[in-house]
C-alpha cells in the first residue's frame, strides 16, 4: 500500500521540511551570536515532548521508551474514553521499532454507551532515522517512519451497542517525515520544533449489520476508507531544565469513505463526503528528570468541513532507559 502513495506530494513535502529547518536553523546562528552570554545547553534542556507530534529522532540500541497517554474526547453529548501507549525498542542506533495499544469506553448521553473497556486497532511502528541535529548546523534530526495499524478493535455487527465500535476493521498504513530542530531565542533559552506530515491508507473491509460506518441491522457490504492527510507543526519552550511549555498546531483532511451494499433486498450506498479540521494543543511538561517526564493539555480541534469541535484533555507519562 505504501507505493501507492503520491511521489509529488512526498517530494514536496521532503522540501518544506528541509527550507524549513533551514530559515530556522540560520535565525538560529543568528540570534546565538547576539544572545546573553547566559546561553542555554542541549544537555541543560529536559523534554517529555509534545502531546500530538512524533519524534523524529531513534531510540539508542538497547534502549527503550514507554509513554502512555490517557485521554477524554469530548464532544456533542459524547465522551470517548481512552488510554493509548506509545512503546518502543531501539534495534539499532538508526533504527527503532514499537508498537501503539488503544483502549476506550464510549459513554453516550442521548444512546447506550459501550458494554465496557474495548480493545481498539493495534498499530506497529518502524522508524528511520536519516539526518541528526547538531549544533551550529541547519540540518535538523529528520526520519520516515512507518505504522500499520491492525482491526483488532470491534467495528461491524455492533447489535445496539454501537458505541462498542473502536475499530475501523481495515489494514491501515501511515507514512510519515519527522523532523526536529532546535534554536536559541534572545534569551539564551532553546525553543525546539517539530514539523511532521504522514499520509494514511485504508484497505476496503466488509461490514455486516451495524457499524462504526453508519450502517444498521440487516446491512450486507462493503466499506471504502478514503485516504487522509496529517501534518503537525510543534513547538516547545525550555523555561526551566524541568519545566517546557509545548504547543502543537494541526491540519487533517480526510477522503470520501463509500459504504456500499443491500439491506432488505434494496441497494445501499452511503457517502461521508470529504472533510478537514485544524487545531491546537497548548501543554505543559514537567520532567522529574532526563529519562522521566510528564506531561498535561489538551488537544482542541476547531469546527471544520463535515466536522464538529471536540476538546480532549490528555496526560501522559515518558519514561525511557
Amino acid at each position: 500500500m505504501i507505493s501507492r502513495l503520491c511521489p509529488i506530494f512526498w517530494a514536496r513535502s521532503i522540501q518544506v521540511v528541509s527550507l524549513t529547518a533551514m530559515m530556522i536553523g540560520l535565525a538560529g546562528a543568528q540570534q546565538v551570536t547576539s544572545a546573553p552570554s547566559s546561553i542555554q545547553s542541549l544537555q541543560d534542556a529536559w523534554w517529555t515532548g509534545p502531546l500530538l507530534a512524533n519524534s523524529a529522532n531513534t531510540l539508542p540500541r538497547g534502549h527503550f521508551l514507554v509513554e502512555p497517554y490517557i485521554y477524554d474526547v469530548i464532544g456533542s453529548k459524547t465522551h470517548a474514553f481512552g488510554s493509548r501507549a506509545y512503546v518502543e525498542y531501539g534495534l539499532a542506533d538508526k533504527f527503532t521499532v514499537g508498537a501503539i495499544p488503544i483502549i476506550g469506553y464510549n459513554k453516550v448521553s442521548n444512546g447506550t454507551s459501550s458494554s465496557g473497556i474495548q480493545l481498539g486497532d493495534i498499530s506497529l511502528l518502524a522508524q528511520y532515522r536519516l539526518t541528526q541535529f547538531h549544533e551550529h548546523s541547519w540540518v535538523p534530526t529528520s526520519a520516515i517512519q512507518v505504522q500499520q495499524a491492525f482491526p483488532t478493535g470491534k467495528y461491524d455487527q455492533l447489535g445496539n451497542r454501537p458505541s462498542d465500535g473502536l475499530g475501523a476493521g481495515s489494514y491501515a498504513t501511515t507514512l510519515a517525515l519527522n523532523s526536529q530542530t532546535y534554536f536559541w531565542l534572545p534569551t539564551g533559552r532553546i525553543l525546539r520544533m517539530r514539523f511532521n506530515v504522514a499520509e494514511t491508507l485504508s484497505s476496503g473491509v466488509d461490514v455486516r449489520d451495524a457499524s462504526v460506518y453508519g450502517t444498521t441491522e440487516g446491512f450486507r457490504g462493503r466499506a471504502e476508507p478514503g485516504k487522509s492527510l496529517f501534518v503537525d507543526v510543534a513547538w516547545e519552550y525550555s523555561m526551566t531544565r524541568q519545566w517546557v511549555l509545548a504547543l502543537d498546531a494541526i491540519y487533517e483532511h480526510s477522503g470520501n469513505t463509500t459504504v456500499f451494499g443491500t439491506q432488505n433486498g434494496k441497494s445501499v450506498r452511503l457517502d461521508s463526503g470529504s472533510s478537514w479540521v485544524y487545531g491546537f494543543a497548548p501543554a505543559v511538561e514537567y520532567n522529574i528528570s532526563p529519562n522521566v517526564g510528564v506531561i498535561f493539555g489538551a488537544r482542541v480541534v476547531a469546527p471544520g468541513h463535515n466536522a464538529s469541535l471536540t476538546v480532549a484533555p490528555v496526560i501522559a507519562i515518558n519514561f525511557v532507559h
